[in-house]
């Protein structure tokens, strides 16, 4: 009896062990949960869930619903949140490294881009480094094209159009065709085209089928212009803090999740121009004169990042450009 009595209260405090070791984190991100990161970092939380048995639990934050999209970088730095998912290109005022993949035309497509983000995350993991954050990883949206409430065939067709602005890239754009740039970030796209605060907009066609552009807007042009990525990051010293094995799980958890969304980027950039045109958008091929007109504004773009960039942004053009 008293040998049974012992084994009862050793495996009672062994689980009351167990519950105070469990370590919860928050993750903050931007999209909806319909998006394809929103869906990628789920599955990430419940992998490294399943990977610790348990003892890191990850609470995914969608859609703006803990911190709205241009807080996330700062919760993360200063420990508000454990870890948290930013689209780099929000960041190019602060160092204009975060937003060489929103240089429209330095890098077009998939393989291009992988070879970009090759060149700059060595670059970037030292920067964060020294923000006491770290990089787990990336993926790309699907490439970007023009929506536009009314047909363009020339970027002159542009001027004077609201343009949604939601990074200083895609604000200078605007100022370089000559539309009226407004700042408005995912979570209240929708409202924005429905109230006619905005007329026109570069973004994927994942964000047009997320926000339902196509209620509002009809013309997509696929200028297949940049292609930003969205990075995952997370507190060093949260991340510190943790046992050995808890660390690796989640490393190998986000090596997983980083391939996986590639595979669902290219997955959803097929779907959802699939979706567009079944609720009525014209997926447009961009005119001779739209193309060399967009290639331009790219070309002025690079040469005023790299002047602001300077060594530093030269050495990662360089590297990508080998």
């Amino acid at each position: 009896m008293k040998f049974t009595l012992r084994i009862l209260a050793l495996s009672t405090a062994l689980l009351a062990a167990n519950g105070m070791a469990q370590t919860k984190w928050d993750l903050a991100s931007a999209y909806p949960p319909s998006n394809f990161h929103t869906q990628n970092l789920t599955q990430f939380a419940a992998d490294v869930d399943k990977a610790t048995a348990g003892k890191l639990k990850i609470t995914v934050h969608s859609n703006a619903a803990l911190f709205k999209a241009p807080e996330i970088k700062r919760a993360v730095q200063t420990g508000g949140a454990q870890m948290g998912e930013i689209l780099l290109v929000n960041y190019q005022n602060e160092w204009p490294i975060f937003g060489v993949d929103g240089i429209p035309f330095l890098a077009d497509s998939y393989d291009s881009s992988a070879k970009l983000y090759a060149a700059q995350r060595p670059v970037m993991d030292k920067k964060l480094a020294e923000q006491g954050m770290m990089s787990l990883y990336s993926v790309p949206w699907p490439p970007q094209g023009i929506y536009s409430k009314k047909p363009i065939a020339s970027a002159a067709d542009l001027k004077g159009s609201k343009w949604r602005a939601y990074s200083p890239a895609t604000a200078r754009i605007a100022e370089l065709v000559g539309a009226q740039p407004v700042t408005v970030q995912a979570a209240e796209l929708s409202q924005a085209m429905a109230t006619g605060v905005v007329e026109s907009y570069m973004s994927s066609g994942t964000t047009g089928v997320d926000t339902k552009t196509y209620e509002h807007i009809k013309n997509w042009y696929d200028t297949q212009a940049w292609l930003p990525k969205n990075t995952v990051l997370i507190n060093k010293k949260a991340f510190d803090a943790l046992d050995k094995p808890s660390q690796d799980a989640l490393l190998k958890a986000g090596a997983e999740a980083e391939k996986r969304g590639l595979e669902l980027s290219k997955k959803t950039n097929t779907e959802s121009l699939e979706t567009l045109k079944k609720n009525g958008m014209m997926v447009h091929k961009p005119s001779a004169q739209l193309s060399a007109d967009m290639k331009k504004v790219g070309d002025t773009m690079l040469a005023e990042w790299i002047k602001s960039a300077g060594a530093e942004g030269q050495g990662v053009v360089d590297a990508f450009r080998k």
